[in-house]
């Protein structure tokens, strides 16, 4: 992912993705930003400051289940370190 950077004022902006269109252009043509967005974000901006990204459903579905990912080793931690005894299992006890 490449990082584009705009100096708005004397604050300097990320923006967070390879691709970025103005809101106008988003506007005229939105199919030629969404296909722009096949693999990766496509940042929004206004005025030259990002307001939004757009992701395809494929991102956002490989996105959502990473997210899910993260919470599912927190639970596992947290439960790891309770202070309960650990309970050897076999898989066959299972």
């Amino acid at each position: 992912m490449i990082f584009i950077y705009f100096i708005v004022g004397r604050v300097m902006q990320n923006i967070l993705a390879s691709k970025a269109v103005g809101i106008s252009e988003l506007k005229a043509n939105p199919a030629a930003v969404l296909s722009a967005a096949e693999f990766e974000p496509v940042a929004i901006l206004n005025r030259n400051k990002p307001v939004g990204y757009l992701i395809s459903p494929s991102v956002w579905e490989a996105l959502a289940d990473h997210l899910e990912d993260i919470e599912l080793v927190a639970i596992a931690n947290s439960r790891l370190h309770d202070g309960k005894p650990l309970i050897e299992v076999s898989l066959d006890e299972l």
